[in-house]
């Protein structure tokens, strides 16, 4: 079925080059299945810019806000392809609900919990979901690990490895502590779980399904940092993850249940480990991932059966399904 689709890509956070490589496959996939699709770019600064077709993304016509809610209002569906603060935070997700158009993805509650670590880690553990072991600095906080060294240290609302040290000791955990708090007023101290980096791909609203695990392999740096997940063999993915039948499983079990008390709709990526013990940990679910063909989300599929363009087709017939369905509410 082709509709008439939004994309929004850019945004003002410092992962916007990564969603506008995201953006410009989305939009090439849906054009080829006959979609109509209008391109809404945000740049670093925030001004929304519209054009229309693969080009859009190259240069566009800037856009004021009575114009940008004509736009948004005129679509079957928006596609929002943003990643990090302002975008996959619950901003554009409260600015989609306002505008009273379908969606794909996470709503803005879902989008905002896991955006941020600290407090979607809480909803887990009362869910009695295994996740790592964390503890949240705030500003004013003296830097300091309780499990010893080496521990990774992140802005708790941030994504792609932005801001990420891993501290082998106390003055690296000093200095980490001080460049996650450039980009957070929050901080996690995490501690450093030996074993294998698992990815799961999860899709659907109240029945959601788990592709197979992707087991994550860094080709040259110490671990998976930014450099690990965009430049071009720094990162190879193993598909399905060289775990047991039952971990694999176990993995998908709770890749799908994270999903669900979160309250995620659409779509996220669950990144997991396997500890060298077998337990299977959720480190945090990302509810727009990374969306080239050759992503780990689209590739998690593609191994269970699901093509790109597929993907892509599932996903707007979700955003509309739950449109309709949250229609028959009273409010």
């Amino acid at each position: 079925m082709s509709r008439r689709i939004a994309v929004i890509l850019g945004g003002r956070s410092s992962e916007n080059p990564i969603s506008v490589a995201s953006a410009a496959s989305v939009i090439d996939a849906l054009e080829r299945s006959g979609n109509d699709v209008v391109a809404v770019q945000i740049d670093r600064e925030g001004r929304w810019e519209l054009g229309t077709g693969t080009k859009a993304i190259e240069a566009g016509e800037r856009l004021p806000g009575k114009e940008i809610a004509t736009t948004l209002s005129d679509v079957d569906v928006v596609f929002p392809v943003l990643h990090g603060p302002f975008g996959e935070d619950g901003t554009v997700q409260g600015l989609l609900e306002l505008a009273g158009v379908p969606y794909v993805g996470a709503g803005v509650l879902a989008s905002a919990l896991c955006m941020d670590k600290d407090v979607f880690k809480s909803v887990l553990r009362d869910h009695n979901i295994p996740v790592t072991e964390n503890i949240t600095l705030r500003l004013g906080d003296e830097p300091h690990s309780p499990y010893g060294f080496p521990v990774f240290v992140k802005p708790a609302r941030l994504g792609s490895s932005v801001g990420i040290t891993k501290a082998h000791d106390d003055e690296e955990l000093r200095r980490g502590v001080a460049l996650a708090f450039e980009h957070d007023e929050k901080v996690l101290v995490e501690r450093f779980v030996s074993g294998i980096e698992v990815e799961v791909g999860v899709l659907g609203n109240q029945r959601p399904i788990a592709s197979l695990p992707g087991e994550i392999v860094v080709t040259h740096n110490e671990w998976y940092d930014f450099e690990a997940k965009y430049d071009e063999g720094e990162m190879d993915l193993v598909v399905p993850a060289r775990i047991t039948e039952e971990q694999i499983e176990r993995a998908q079990e709770l890749a799908v249940r994270a999903f669900v008390a979160s309250d995620c709709e659409g779509m996220a990526r669950a990144d997991m480990f396997v500890r060298d013990d077998g337990e299977v940990l959720v480190n945090e679910l990302n509810t727009i991932p990374g969306f080239t063909s050759t992503s780990v989300y689209a590739r998690l599929f593609e191994a269970s059966g699901i093509g790109y363009s597929e993907l892509l087709q599932r996903l707007a017939d979700l955003a509309v399904e739950r449109f309709e369905r949250r229609r028959l509410l009273r409010y």
